[in-house]
This record gives structure tokens, sequence and C-alpha cells, in this order.
């Protein structure tokens, strides 16, 4: 993605739950307390570009550890997942997150979790072909499919928009071909 990409800006902005490992004087605005020090084991929910270069800085000292150390999103929790497993289709991912998979892929380069990668992939592709076929019927987009519909995060809704305009673009196309012949 595009520095200026407006996307990854809001992905990056997403809330990780991070706890912190050492005493870091002056950061204590991030809880509240201005000018003060944030303790070892104060948990606190940062934007995950802030929590990432925490996450990578040391203390001061040689072989000391990590600042801090991130956990999954709430998006990403078990309970998620679980839902994930069990029926996909039920769950209204742009309420998790709006931009859902975004989050995921970034989740994925942090943590090397194969079970949640494989979930994020089956939910992806089981919910594409519902996806494709609300785009291709449209009764069903406007009746018993518009409650899914409301729920894609923004990649399925861009995934939504290219099956439902191709079709339509395809149509044009040949009807200019043939009264170009």
């Amino acid at each position: 993605m595009s520095y200026y990409d407006v996307d990854a800006i809001l992905t990056d902005s997403q809330k990780l739950p991070c706890t912190f490992e050492l005493d870091v004087p002056g950061l204590g605005f991030l809880e509240g307390n201005v000018g003060g020090t944030v303790k070892a084991g104060t948990k606190l929910d940062l934007p995950m570009w802030l929590g990432i270069m925490l996450a990578v800085s040391t203390g001061n000292t040689p072989g000391s550890s990590q600042l801090v150390t991130l956990d999954f999103p709430t998006p990403l929790q078990q309970r998620v997942i679980n839902a994930l497993k069990a029926d996909p289709r039920t769950v209204d991912l742009r309420a998790q997150a709006p931009h859902f998979y975004a989050l995921g892929a970034r989740i994925m380069e942090l943590f090397d979790d194969r079970a949640v990668l494989d979930t994020l992939l089956s939910t992806f592709k089981l919910r594409a072909a519902e996806i494709a076929d609300q785009a291709l019927n449209p009764r069903g987009a406007l009746g018993e499919g518009a409650e899914f519909l409301r729920g894609l995060d923004e990649t399925e809704r861009q995934l939504f928009k290219a099956a439902h305009e191709g079709p339509k673009a395809v149509r044009a196309w040949t009807l200019d071909l043939k009264k170009n012949t």
C-alpha cells in the first residue's frame, strides 16, 4: 500500500492491546497522567502504528527487554475467530473492523499464527462466493441478503462493486463492438 493510502492509515490506527514490560518515563499521557511514568505491567490499547514502534524498541541498557508486548486486537481474538469458523457469513465484519482483512494482514505480519491465517483465508473464500452471488442477484441484495451486505468490510465492498459492475461493462463493450463492426 502507498504511504498516502487512506485505507492503510485507517488500518494502522486500529487499537491494539499492549502491555508495558518496563517503566517508561514521560509516556504517562497515554494513560491520562501527563508527564508521568507508565509502569511495567500497564495494559493500554494503543494505535497499531504506535504499539509496533514501542514493541520493536528496547530499554536503554544492553540486554534489556522490549518496551511493550502486543496482543491480538479485539476483531481477531478467539471469540471472533470461533464465530468465523462456525459460519463466516453470519459475522458482521464491518462491526468488528471496517478494514478487517487489512487489519488481519497487518497482524499476520506481526504474529505467526497459522490457525488464524487459515481461518481468515477460509472466511474470505466463503464470503467472496456469497458476495458474487449477491452482486449478480439484485433481488437477494434487496431482500434477505441486505443484512449480509451491510456487514461487508471495505475489501469486500470493493469486491461487490467490481462483481456488480463487471457484467454491465462487458455488455456495454460487446454492444459497442457490434455497433462498430
